[in-house]
């Protein structure tokens, strides 16, 4: 490794659902100042411009692969795993970037102000069927880990409770609280 690589701040992709707030080209910008305070880069996904000239199918083509190109470039994903469209579910393209970036061996943190397990957060009641635990609202058992989030998120991510400037203060420590 060159002096100048070990001297480079870790790339961090910031991943989540922000990306849909109407402010979100803004929230980007802090959450990058924000990186850059702790002695990391923020990779927000709204950096790269899409071409005008794309249709929507071409268009999400062309996000998928500079969003992919851009977690295969950071050294770190951090991720926004709030529930997002129902309790206990983060963003489902949050959920795939987290994916990808464990099966290339990155380095995953995920943060979220949702408090408690998530048998305690997604609406449940108790399974007709004796020691089957809990069923959401359709049907499904809820699993019960004693885990913020689903299992697959929870042991891929160091989770961190809070924010993404909590998130990033752990980071810099190297471990979460």
């Amino acid at each position: 490794m060159t002096l100048a690589a070990s001297l480079r701040r870790p790339r961090v992709y910031l991943a989540g659902f922000d990306v849909f707030r109407l402010d979100a080209v803004e929230h980007g910008a802090r959450l990058v100042a924000a990186c850059a305070e702790f002695g990391f880069e923020g990779l927000y996904p709204l950096d790269a411009q899409v071409p005008a000239d794309l249709d929507g199918p071409r268009q999400a083509a062309w996000i998928y692969r500079a969003n992919i190109d851009a977690i295969r470039s950071a050294n770190i994903v951090m991720a926004n795993v709030d529930d997002f469209r129902g309790p206990g579910e983060p963003d489902s393209g949050t959920a795939f970037e987290i994916g990808y970036a464990a099966a290339l061996g990155k380095e995953i943190w995920a943060y979220t102000a949702d408090q408690g397990t998530l048998i305690e957060r997604v609406p449940a009641q108790p399974a007709p069927q004796k020691g089957h635990g809990r069923i959401c609202e359709r049907g499904y058992l809820v699993e019960d880990f004693g885990l913020p989030k689903n299992l697959m998120i929870a042991c891929a991510a160091r989770v961190v409770q809070g924010d993404a400037r909590a998130c990033l203060e752990a980071m810099a420590r190297g471990r979460p609280d």
